[in-house]
C-alpha cells in the first residue's frame, strides 16, 4: 500500500501543479485531504507525473497581511502542528523542512495547507509502544537551534521515530515560522510580528513563543505550545 510503502521508506502555476513522482505523492495518498489532512488534494497522475490542486499563494505572501489574516494563520500553523503529532490513526508525520514556501494559504477559505511534503518523517507510534525501543516512553525534547541561517531545524531521525511522545512539530513551527528568531528573506519575527499595542503590552503571545521555540522549562515546550494553541484561538476569534 502507499502508507506502507511511506512507512517502510521513512521510519525504523495558478492551476493544477505536477510533480515528479516522489515522497509528496505518496503523503497525499496515504494520508489525504478528504479526509482532513492539510496536504494538498490528489487529482490523479499519468505516468510518473502526479497533479494536484493549485492551494493557493505562499505563506511567505502573508508575512506583512493585516494582524487579524496572520494571527488566524498563526492559530493555523499550530493546529497543524497538534494534528501531525496526535491524531486517532496513531501516526506522528514530522515536518523536517519547515519555512514559508513550505506552506500555502487557500485564496477562498483561507485555508493553510502543506505544499511541500518531500520532507516528512512518518512514525508509527503503535509500533513503538510495541518494540518498545530504548526510552521509548521518555518525552523527548527538540534542541533549539539558534544558526545563522534561514529555516534551521536540529533533529535525529532516529530519535524521531523511537520515541511515543515528541515536540519537535511544536519546535518546528514556532522556532521557523512563529517566534522572533524566525527568519526569512531578510525579515524576522515571525508571522505574528507587530502584534497590537494591548497584546504586545500583555506579553503573553512574546512568552509562549519564546518557550515554544527555546523552552527554559524542562518540558516546557508541551505546554507552551497547549497554551500558544489556544490563545491563538482566542485571538483569532477576537479579531473575526
Amino acid at each position: 500500500s502507499f502508507l506502507a510503502y511511506s512507512l517502510k521508506k521513512n521510519c525504523n502555476c495558478k492551476h493544477e501543479i505536477y510533480f515528479n513522482e516522489n515522497e509528496t505523492f505518496f503523503y497525499i495518498q496515504s494520508f489525504p485531504s478528504d479526509e482532513g489532512w492539510p496536504f494538498a488534494k490528489y487529482l490523479g497522475a499519468c505516468g510518473r507525473m502526479v497533479a494536484v490542486n493549485y492551494v493557493g499563494e505562499e505563506l511567505w505572501s502573508y508575512f506583512n497581511a493585516p494582524w487579524e489574516k496572520r494571527v488566524d494563520l498563526a492559530w493555523q500553523l499550530m493546529e497543524i502542528a497538534e494534528q501531525l503529532t496526535n491524531n486517532d490513526f496513531e501516526f506522528a508525520l514530522y515536518l523536517l523542512d519547515v519555512s514559508f514556501d513550505n506552506f500555502a494559504v487557500g485564496p477562498r477559505d483561507g485555508k493553510v495547507i502543506i505544499v511541500d511534503a518531500e520532507n516528512v518523517l512518518v512514525a508509527d507510534k503503535r509500533l513503538i509502544r510495541q518494540n518498545k525501543p530504548e526510552n521509548w516512553d521518555v518525552w523527548y525534547e527538540s534542541k533549539f537551534d539558534d544558526c545563522d541561517k534561514e529555516a534551521c531545524l536540529s533533529f535525529s531521525k532516529e530519535i524521531l521515530c523511537a520515541r511515543v511522545t515528541v515536540d519537535h512539530n511544536y519546535y518546528a513551527v514556532c522556532q521557523n515560522l512563529l517566534s522572533r528568531h524566525a527568519t526569512w528573506r531578510g525579515t524576522s519575527g515571525g508571522l505574528p510580528h507587530a502584534p497590537p499595542a494591548a497584546i504586545a503590552k500583555d506579553g503573553r503571545l512574546e512568552a509562549l513563543l519564546d518557550e515554544c521555540a527555546n523552552p527554559k522549562k524542562r518540558y516546557g515546550r508541551f505546554q507552551a505550545a497547549k497554551e500558544l494553541r489556544e490563545y491563538l484561538a482566542q485571538l483569532s476569534n477576537n479579531v473575526r
